[in-house]
């Protein structure tokens, strides 16, 4: 029988770059996970940590031939991981940190059987230009990212006019590195590739 890719996550983005791979998922969604970590972990080491206590949450829900994807996405300037912003003035400051400046996107990957696991994380770095106060309060107004870690999607106006180059996948900027993801279920699982028929 195949195996059934889960996608663990209501993200509009990883929904859509997980669609333009050609693999059919399903998304299932358990609320309230903690997604706290210990406050002495390496920063790079986070995103891996709190996508594998994403996937112990999963774990009941679980059935043979299904494998589980949780994911978990931080960026962290100097020094320091930048969540999600609770407002418009904590969206205004980390744009303002990140303003001139290069920063780390880590993407921390938990892929899940009930046989076993397996985990990575991919690192992006992106360099922003200087950004006027004007400019952060436009896209802070517009486009209100206070669901994205670091407060801004490269997608969006922002990243147009703000990115000023990336070392390392675009996509994982995003919120998925897809093409480790493709690489990591071609080689451990039985999925249809597009280029089958």
């Amino acid at each position: 029988m195949k195996n059934r890719l889960v996608l663990a996550s209501n993200s509009p983005r990883r929904k859509e770059l997980l669609r333009g791979l050609g693999i059919d998922f399903e998304v299932r969604l358990i609320r309230d996970i903690d997604e706290s970590y210990p406050h002495d972990l390496p920063t790079n080491e986070v995103p891996v940590h709190i996508s594998k206590a994403k996937a112990a949450a999963y774990l009941d829900t679980m059935t043979e031939n299904e494998v589980v994807l949780t994911a978990d996405t931080v960026v962290v300037c100097d020094g320091k991981i930048l969540g999600k912003p609770h407002d418009a003035d904590e969206a205004h400051q980390m744009l303002a940190l990140l303003s001139g400046k290069s920063h780390e996107v880590i993407t921390g990957v938990t892929l899940s059987t009930l046989q076993w696991q397996r985990s990575f994380a991919v690192t992006t770095v992106v360099w922003f230009k200087e950004l006027t106060a004007d400019e952060i309060s436009f896209y802070v107004d517009c486009y209100r990212p206070f669901d994205k870690a670091g407060a801004y999607g490269i997608q969006e106006w922002i990243g147009y006019v703000g990115v000023q180059r990336i070392e390392g996948s675009y996509f994982n900027v995003m919120g998925l590195p897809v093409q480790r993801i493709y690489d990591e279920l071609k080689d451990c699982f039985d999925f249809l590739h597009p280029f089958e028929v």
